[in-house]
Parts: structure tokens; C-alpha cells; sequence
């Protein structure tokens, strides 16, 4: 594989000629380079009004490598031969080395020039690039590459500073400027000479840097990839990092047209794929075409805040963090997820969080050029208080993962940290939901508090600064954050405008449904032997009122009766004279001669679920045995057979599921301490039930 370096433009605001005379200070040795030990001019040449130059050398370094490779390869020193061409008309000096040891092994080529600075004719510029291929060698391929990338990197390094070195020398000598060159049969003004030599300087070196490095930037555009532009705007980088960097803009600018992404997005990309130049440029592509294809650069502009999440989504920005982040506050147990999602579906929660992505991109952009060092990401401060199991509403989960998914791979590198505050009992439970979906990366940087942890030391205040703690959190700074809490069903979408907007949320598949009579109950028989596991549910009662419980028993219990009820017009009459005489599937798995507390124990306490109510929790199930979910028809008063005959049913649509406990324990199982002032039901089992109407 053929490794490639480029490097981006360095400056040095000094005129073509100094640097110049500081570069041949360099030979024939060089200390600042330890591997250098010397060269011999094998020609040098000049043309006879002394405008070209061309000087070979056959360069002497020693190698660095494991005492085992020098041994195999048989030698302490490789030869390259290197070819200048220095055009002093032009103010171009252009550097050619390749490799004479080894040449059938390997192949290195590195092309250099100094040329002088398109805006300003007394500074010089100075780029590179490199190749590396190592066919054979001794089946030391892969160790010598990267041997190889890592001295070339180390050299690399030095280079500028070897020059300012040399100038500063210069500088002791007395030399602080050098006559430009000048033909010795020159005609007319001098002067003129001169501009006419400056804008050919201009034209050949400007050439490269305006079509390969800039894209669309204002006045400045000309050099953001010098290197004084990476550290100020981009932070500090490797070398190799900074020719990943290039070579990607380079791809990019070849080959798109019009705007182009900015050079703190090409490395989040790179970073999110460990500078792999083919990966990134891959994960960039697929993400350009999206935002194409949504419209995804319009959303700052064109975005429109609706009146339901003005007053109930509780989010905000606020401030920034110690490190000079955007800090995004979002109080995720205030947020009624069912009622925003029926209120603007799956794709208007969508639209929301790439809102609040493209704008933490544009913060971290303003920050950056205010705030005087390089700010490339955000901080989510994400406060818990009030998490329970309505939170873990299936459609909304699905929505979230699916945003999830679309975040990760088109906001790569954006969050610089994660705050999760005041987590209770529940929380590892939706995080083992989520978590797979996120990246590793993004995963490392999450923080979390539970119970009361962030008030001490060690706690928030080490990440923000004290002032700008939020008052929900005993802090002293007002947030412009609403309280959230349930959205009114009158603010909610037809089920016609939900099934438009492709979000069916009363018909999910994973959701079951039924009818419930007088007398009548249903159950779901859950078989546990994983002591630890947590049975989770979620209803919603359609009609009437229900009362639900959650059982346990040791017993053994008796299978479902399979006798098929009858149908049609007999069943119809049947269920009229008696409900209770055919409906086999409706009646308890619970002995009526059982005794409570002796054969079943009642783990949760039962409550009522009245009409439109909607209901989630969960049950950590430390026993084996068998637990119960049972709903059953409540009526506050005595029915004839009347009214037991016109009374309308009760209908529940339910979801269960029972999640090993080995997938919400270890790194999450110290948050089932956490303080939830929502945990109400089984307190004596150590659930962790949080009922939600």
C-alpha cells in the first residue's frame, strides 16, 4: 500500500530571498537533524544570466530502526539523491528527493516548494508531499512503513523551524535582507522589473493554493490550511494529521461544486474514522447527498419553532462550559415524548435536532473566532429528574434510535461531552436501548450523576462554571428553558396526519390489543429464572377503566384451556347471557382457594387506569418463578345482568418485555442507587416502577 503525505502551506513572513540563504545554511550537515549527516554536490549549474540554478546532492542519513531490522537489512546508512531547481525570476525553489538505497524495494518520492505568498510579496510559502512504497523488504513491509512515516513525520516537524533558526542566525551576522535578483542587463525602471518578476511569483504560487486549498472562504480563503490557520482555528495537529486534512479538501475541492464544507467539518469526519482518508471521504459523500437531498443547509433559515415545542419542549442553550463549549440544556425527564411525537410526529422531532445540530455547529463556529482558541463541539447537559417508564414508550424509543442513527452519521465529533444528571433507578434500562446505537467515541465522553452526585466535588461545577449552573439545579443562573411536562391531546395530530407523516403510532405492531368485559381479566404469564432481569410494560387504556397488578407465584401454574370458543351469532349470544361461561382465555391463572401472601404475593400494588390514561413502569424480578401482568374490568358499583349485557368493555393496548438483567448492570449498576422521587411502586422488591398518567 502506498502511503501518502501532504502537507498544508506554511508561512514564514520573511522575503523569498532570506529563506533562501537560511535553506542553504542547511548543507552540507544539519545538527537540528540528527539523521542527517551529510550530502556531496554531485552538480550544480547555473544559466547564464544566473536566473536557474539546478544543484543535485547525494544525501547521507543514518538509519533509525530496531537494532534486529539494521542487523537484516545490513547497513547503518541510506543514500537519496535530491535535485533542486531554483528559479530566481520566478522566486520558486522546487525540491526533488528520491531513495538510491534500496531502490528496487522501495520506492520514497518527496516533492517540496518554496514560493513567495500570493498576497504578499514579502513572505514565502512552503508546501510538500510524499510517497512511500515499500514493495519488498525482507518481511519487514508493514514495520518499515510505519518506521518510515514515523521518522519522515518526527522530520517533518522540524522543518520550519530549522529555517527560523537559520534566519535568527543570519540576523546575528547582520544579513535582514537580500537583494532580489535582477538581470544584469536590465533595461529601463528597476522597479517596474521587479513588480513584473513579483506577479510572476504571484501567478505560479498562487495558482495552487487557490484551486486546492480554499473553497468558498471570504478574503482569507487563500491560506486556511497554512499552518498558524490550523493551530489558531482547528487546534494543535500531527503532521500526518495535518496531511490527512489536505489531502481530503484536496478530493474535495476536485471534485465538488459550489459551497464546501469548512475545514473543522472535514476533521470531524476524519476523526470519526481515525484520519482513514478513504473512509472519511466515504462517510462525507454519503452525508453531503443527504443534506442535499433534505435540504439540510436551509433548516437555519427556513425553520419555523412550533407553538407545542415552544411550551413543551424543555431545552435550551445556555452559556458554555469551562472549556468554552455552547452548552445545550435538555431536562429529558420533563418531556412528555408521547405527546410531542403525537403532536409533530417522527419527522417533525427530526427537524427539531437538526436544528439544534446546525446551530451548535454555527455556535461552536462563533466561539471559535471570539473565544480565540479552536472550538469544534458542543456540550449536552441532560438533567433526568422526573425519568420514568413513559419515557420508554416503544414508538418513541424507535424514533430516538433512528434519530440516533441519522445524528451519528452526519454529526460526527460534535458533542465534546455529555452531562447526565439526577439519573434514577430506570435509567440503565434506556440505556441499554440506546447505547448500542452510539459511536464508542461518543460513548467515552458521557458523564453521569446519580441521585444528588453532581453537587459534589467532582460534580458539574468541575465542568461548568459556577455561574452558570442553572437554577433547576441549585445553581444561581436562570435558564430560558419552558417546564415541559404532558401536552395537551388537543394539540395532538389526527391519526390521518400521524399515518401521513409515516409515524402510525396507534397501530404498532409490537403493540397487542384487547377487550375486557364485567368479571372479565387478562393476563400475560411471564416464566423467570434470571434472578435480576426487569419485566417493563406500557398500556394505554382506550376505554373505560381497568385495574392493573403485577403478581408472583412459585406454584406451578396450569396451561392456557385450548378449547376454541365458539363464533358468530352463537358466541355473540353466549357471551350476552353469561360472559364468564365461554371466555376461557379471560379468566385468572390465580386459584380462587389460593391465598394472597401464602401461594402468590402481590408485587406491585394494584391501581386504577381510568379511560385515555396511559401507563408505563417496570419490576426489577429478583425471584424465579412465575410473574403475572393482569388487567382486569373495574366497575366502582354493582351491575345487573342488564347492564352487565349493555355495558360497554374496557379495551387496553398493551407492550411487555423482560430484559436480562447482564444487559442494564456493570458499568451502569452503581445509577440503582440513584435518589427518584418517581419510584413509587414496589419499594419494599426494590423495583424500580414509575407509573405515568
Amino acid at each position: 500500500m502506498v502511503q501518502k503525505y501532504q502537507s498544508p502551506v506554511r508561512v514564514y513572513k520573511y522575503p523569498f530571498e532570506l529563506v533562501m540563504a537560511a535553506y542553504e545554511m542547511r548543507f552540507p550537515t544539519c545538527p537540528q537533524i540528527p539523521v542527517f549527516v551529510g550530502c556531496e554536490v554531485v552538480k550544480d549549474e547555473e544559466s547564464a544570466d544566473g536566473s536557474i540554478r539546478k544543484t543535485e546532492r547525494r544525501c547521507k542519513l543514518i538509519v533509525e530502526a530496531p537494532y534486529i531490522v539494521k542487523k537484516i537489512i545490513g547497513v547503518d546508512y541510506v543514500y537519496f539523491i535530491q535535485k533542486n531547481l531554483l528559479d530566481r525570476r520566478k522566486r520558486i525553489l522546487t525540491i526533488e528527493a528520491v531513495n538510491e538505497s534500496f531502490a528496487n524495494r522501495v520506492e520514497i518520492l518527496e516533492t517540496c516548494r518554496y514560493f513567495v505568498h500570493p498576497e504578499n510579496s514579502d513572505w514565502t510559502c512552503f508546501d510538500q508531499e510524499a510517497n512511500l512504497d515499500i514493495k519488498s523488504f525482507f518481511g519487514f513491509e508493514s514495520t518499515m512503513e510505519k518506521l518510515g512515516m514515523k521518522q519522515y513525520s518526527a522530520n517533518i516537524a522540524k522543518g520550519k523551524e530549522i529555517i527560523e533558526f537559520f534566519i535568527t542566525k543570519l540576523e546575528e551576522e547582520g544579513v535582514t535582507s537580500i537583494p532580489r535578483w535582477k538581470p544584469s542587463n536590465a533595461i529601463g525602471d528597476i522597479e517596474n522589473n521587479e513588480e513584473g518578476d513579483d506577479a510572476d511569483g504571484i501567478t505560479e504560487g498562487a495558482s495552487k493554493v487557490d484551486l486546492n486549498q480554499c473553497g468558498d472562504k471570504s478574503k482569507d480563503c487563500a491560506f486556511q490550511l497554512d499552518s498558524d490557520y490550523i493551530r489558531r482555528y482547528l487546534g494543535e495537529l500531527s503532521v500526518m494529521e495535518e496531511s490527512r486534512l489536505v489531502q481530503l479538501r484536496k478530493w474535495l475541492a476536485d471534485l465538488q461544486k459550489g459551497k464546501m464544507p469548512n475545514d473543522a467539518t472535514l476533521l470531524r469526519f476524519l476523526r470519526a474514522r481515525d484520519f482513514n482518508v478513504e473512509k472519511a471521504r466515504e462517510m462525507l459523500s454519503q452525508s453531503l447527498m443527504w443534506r442535499k437531498k433534505h435540504g439540510v443547509d436551509k433548516i437555519l433559515a427556513e425553520y419555523q419553532t412550533l407553538t407545542v415545542i415552544q411550551d413543551y419542549f424543555p431545552a435550551s442553550w445556555h452559556h458554555h462550559d469551562k472549556d468554552g463549549r455552547p452548552l445545550f440544556l435538555l431536562r429529558l425527564g420533563q418531556m412528555d415524548v408521547k405527546g410531542l411525537m403525537k403532536s409533530v410526529g417522527e419527522d417533525g422531532l427530526l427537524k427539531l435536532t437538526l436544528h439544534v445540530c446546525e446551530e451548535g455547529l454555527q455556535r461552536t463556529e462563533d466561539a471559535t473566532r471570539t473565544g480565540g482558541k479552536p472550538i469544534s463541539t458542543w456540550c449536552l447537559l441532560v438533567d433526568l429528574e422526573g425519568l420514568n417508564m413513559r419515557h420508554l414508550w416503544r414508538p418513541g424509543i424507535r424514533a430516538l434510535l433512528r434519530i440516533i442513527e441519522i445524528v451519528e452519521a452526519n454529526y460526527p465529533e460534535t458533542l465534546g461531552r455529555v452531562l447526565i444528571v439526577r439519573a434514577p433507578r430506570v435509567f440503565p434500562i434506556m440505556w441499554t436501548l440506546v447505547s448500542t446505537f452510539i459511536d464508542d467515541n461518543t460513548k467515552g465522553k458521557f458523564l453521569l450523576f446519580g441521585g444528588n452526585d453532581y453537587q459534589e466535588e467532582g460534580g458539574l461545577v468541575d465542568y461548568i462554571p459556577e455561574e452558570y449552573v442553572p437554577e433547576f439545579l441549585g445553581g444561581p443562573c436562570k435558564a430560558m428553558i419552558c417546564d415541559g411536562g404532558l401536552v395537551p391531546k388537543s394539540m395532538y395530530m389526527t391519526d390521518v396526519e400521524l399515518e401521513r407523516e409515516g409515524c402510525p403510532l396507534t397501530e404498532d405492531s409490537i403493540y397487542r390489543s384487547v377487550t375486557l368485559g364485567r368479571g372479565q381479566v387478562h393476563e400475560v404469564q411471564i416464566n423467570n429464572d434470571d434472578p435480576g432481569s426487569v419485566i417493563t410494560w406500557d398500556f394505554d387504556v382506550m376505554r373505560q377503566d381497568v385495574v392493573f397488578s403485577v403478581l408472583h407465584t412459585k406454584v406451578p401454574l396450569p396451561m392456557k384451556d385450548t378449547v376454541h370458543s365458539p363464533t358468530g351469532a352463537l358466541q355473540s349470544f353466549a357471551e350476552h347471557m353469561n360472559p364468564l361461561s365461554i371466555d376461557h382465555e379471560h379468566r385468572s391463572a390465580i386459584d380462587k382457594h389460593w391465598k394472597e401472601g401464602v401461594d402468590y404475593f402481590r408485587m406491585e400494588p394494584s391501581i386504577v387506569c381510568h379511560d385515555g390514561e396511559s401507563i408505563q413502569g417496570s419490576h426489577v424480578a429478583t425471584q424465579t418463578g412465575t410473574y403475572i401482568l393482569q388487567w382486569k374490568f373495574h366497575c366502582n358499583h354493582q351491575l345487573d345482568l342488564l347492564d352487565t349485557i349493555t355495558a360497554p368493555k374496557a379495551q387496553v393496548m398493551y407492550f411487555y418485555e423482560q430484559l436480562k438483567s447482564a444487559d442494564y448492570r456493570g458499568s451502569m449498576c452503581s445509577l440503582q442507587s440513584g435518589n427518584s422521587a418517581l419510584s413509587t411502586m414496589s419499594l419494599k422488591s426494590g423495583a424500580s416502577s414509575c407509573p405515568s398518567r
